[in-house]
């Protein structure tokens, strides 16, 4: 059967059992919870007030909607509480095209059609139009005759995202619950894509986006986000949701996001995180930005001289820091002075009994805390660096920069 567009169902003619016209579709009705792409419902204005017709009482929609029943057998209609309204909540709407990865804006939708075994019809949304295809199909419904308008559509290439692609942007928290509306199929994008996505939204869709992604992958987000938008969220949170958010980020990033937001804000997040997570981050706070410690994380990978290349490989297993630390093992002293680093390609390698100070690198590269963000930048530049560890005047291992944190400073100059 071929598809029907969403302008061409709505205003259509509604006919009983009986062939009499009872009145015109006003809305067509989903209710996601129970099934995310077929219709449930049609809205029917009728003479005696709006009535809800099940598409289980609907033979066909070829010409006008056809009910199995008469009208009085339908219910009134008083609440669209549970349902998406096709018309209202996805025309001209605002959507997250989770394939083409941006945000686009809804002109029609295309149904298909289909019978099911008991003789009634089946709709379900196939796809949705972002195209001039479907703006021209509703510009010019009721001006240009149907038979006319149909091959005019034709000649203009369509702009379809299929329905699964969709993801659904709802500002309202209450009706994102009735709905069950999740961002599921953005929460599998990369971090970066999403944080794209959030930067082109209006603040209240911003807001209602990152309401809905669990705390690993909005934390992984916000570190991909612009600072003045991340303090903008963070202030939208409540503090227990941003203090999840936080703990989840890498240290560094959460110490550059809470130096941002005023000071009294920034101790309510830090009053409701982890006391150890909290401490980490408030040690960061104290150094300047535009610094190497202000550059740095405390996460990374630490084991004593004599440990084996197994040990190693265990620690690696256990270790819940980002991958970008992971590339390299350093060795460090009962007084936590840094005497070495191992590689993890020369870790692979390796004999597992091996102790780790057979394997390190002949040549330890550091940086002091309060080189700046430039030095930084020129000693990645000069050794073709991943990762730089930091140490204080006594050889005392701080914390490392990786690649990515350079990258940002790059960025932000450039």
């Amino acid at each position: 059967m071929p598809a029907l567009a969403l302008s061409e169902l709505l205003g259509m003619p509604v006919y009983d059992s009986s062939g009499g016209k009872v009145g015109r579709v006003r809305e067509i009705a989903m209710v996601p919870q129970e099934d995310t792409a077929h219709i449930a419902a049609f809205v029917i204005k009728t003479n005696v007030g709006d009535r809800l017709l099940s598409t289980r009482q609907v033979k066909s929609v070829n010409g006008g909607v056809r009910s199995l029943g008469a009208v009085s057998e339908l219910t009134p209609y008083s609440s669209s509480e549970g349902m998406l309204l096709l018309d209202r909540d996805l025309l001209d709407q605002q959507i997250i095209d989770v394939n083409g990865r941006k945000v686009v804006r809804v002109n029609d939708a295309e149904l298909q059609q289909d019978s099911t075994p008991e003789g009634a019809v089946s709709l379900k949304v196939a796809f949705v139009d972002v195209g001039a295809r479907g703006a021209v199909r509703r510009l010019l419904k009721g001006v240009v005759p149907h038979a006319a308008l149909r091959p005019m559509l034709e000649k203009i290439p369509g702009r379809l995202i299929p329905w699964e692609f969709v993801n659904l942007i709802e500002t309202d928290p209450a009706r994102r619950v009735r709905l069950k509306i999740s961002s599921d199929r953005l929460a599998k994008l990369h971090p970066a894509d999403i944080a794209d996505i959030i930067e082109e939204l209006a603040p209240a869709e911003r807001d209602a986006v990152f309401q809905t992604l669990d705390e690993e992958v909005a934390a992984q987000a916000l570190e991909e986000i612009d600072p003045k938008t991340q303090v903008s969220i963070v202030n939208s949170l409540d503090s227990d949701r941003a203090a999840d958010i936080v703990e989840e980020m890498d240290p560094d990033a959460a110490a550059d996001l809470l130096g941002d937001l005023p000071p009294d804000r920034s101790e309510q997040i830090l009053d409701e995180m982890e006391p150890e997570t909290a401490e980490e981050i408030e040690e960061l706070l104290e150094f300047a930005e535009n610094t190497a410690a202000g550059l740095m994380t405390t996460d990374y990978l630490a084991l004593s001289p004599t440990a084996t290349v197994h040990e190693a490989i265990a620690r690696i297993r256990e270790f819940e820091g980002g991958l970008e630390t992971m590339s390299t093992i350093f060795l460090v002293q009962d007084d936590e002075k840094l005497v070495g680093a191992v590689p993890l390609a020369q870790l692979v390698l390796a004999a597992p009994d091996a102790g780790l100070h057979t394997v390190r690198s002949e040549q330890l590269i550091t940086c002091s805390p309060h080189m700046n963000d430039s030095g930084v930048a020129e000693i990645f530049d000069k050794y073709n660096l991943l990762i730089l560890p930091v140490i204080d005047e006594h050889g005392v291992m701080a914390g490392v920069i990786t690649a990515d944190d350079v990258i940002r400073i790059l960025r932000a100059k450039f």
